[in-house]
């Protein structure tokens, strides 16, 4: 375990974006003895085609915390309608009362360019927060930051107006199986709502162990795709042998918000590399 425990705030738009983008970082964190939160800012109302509304919620809801389960950290999920998210300032004093319980380290959250609105307004509000949660005044019963948390985007393939350049990129490898049993807890997501969404739910197997190796296919070829864009990078952080044997990858970006990662705090915030 590290001298200082790192807390770490994840900030995604649906109840899976989180174990998605950084469920292997996260744990690692957790196998390192930080503290990790997943925070959804919307309850996932809306991502199914037979389901909806309270039901799905509840349903969705339940799936975040079984996966939070699978390796020990908090899963909370804010009460906002799926695909209604809004940059309203109410949102954003959620989002400020979040960071400010919590009290983070270190922020990961979506970039501003992205398919899906909730995706884009939800990095909206954690920008929109950085520098006001060290401003007293605002939300001024909840106690405000004596410093701003770095800010970190989680990865993405949009090319426009710029495309995601990653500043750390950290080997899942060890944890691979950890992430798939993590994602595979949201199953209204995976094997019910994307299939039929992309037109392959004829594919998914019935069976729940089937299903698991399907899943466990299309997403280790996914994580292995992040390595292999991100080579050079992996080898200058773990080194030449090392980096050119990693198999699964997560990518994240430097945010211009916040407290700026550099390469003193790089190490301490990610302490992986070693």
């Amino acid at each position: 375990m590290d001298t200082k425990q790192i807390r770490v705030l994840v900030f995604g738009a649906h109840p899976d974006d989180c174990d998605i983008k950084a469920g292997g970082i996260a744990a690692l964190y957790v196998q390192h003895g930080h503290l990790v939160k997943f925070i959804s800012v919307t309850n996932g109302d809306a991502g199914h085609h037979v389901m909806g509304g309270g039901p799905l919620a509840q349903r969705r809801n339940a799936e975040a915390q079984a996966a939070a389960e699978v390796i020990g950290i908090e899963y909370e999920l804010f009460d906002n309608h799926d695909g209604e998210l809004m940059p309203s300032l109410e949102n954003r004093l959620q989002i400020i009362r979040a960071i400010r319980d919590f009290q983070p380290d270190l922020i990961m959250t979506h970039r501003p360019n992205d398919y899906h609105p909730d995706h884009r307004y939800t990095s909206i509000l954690v920008q929109d927060a950085a520098y006001m949660v060290t401003v007293p005044n605002i939300c001024a019963l909840s106690p405000h930051l004596e410093k701003n948390p770095v800010i970190v985007y989680l990865s993405d393939n949009f090319q426009k107006p710029y495309p995601f350049s990653p500043d750390v990129v950290v080997a899942i490898d060890d944890v691979i199986e950890k992430k798939i049993g993590m994602l595979n807890c949201h199953e209204s997501q995976f094997y019910e709502w994307l299939p039929y969404n992309s037109g392959i739910l004829n594919d998914v197997p019935n069976n729940p162990e089937s299903r698991r190796e399907w899943l466990a296919k299309r997403m280790k070829n996914r994580f292995h795709s992040i390595a292999e864009k991100y080579r050079d990078r992996l080898k200058e952080l773990y080194g030449i042998e090392r980096g050119a044997n990693i198999q699964y990858a997560e990518a994240f970006e430097s945010c211009e918000y916040g407290s700026s990662l550099t390469t003193e705090n790089l190490p301490h915030l990610f302490p992986f590399f070693s």
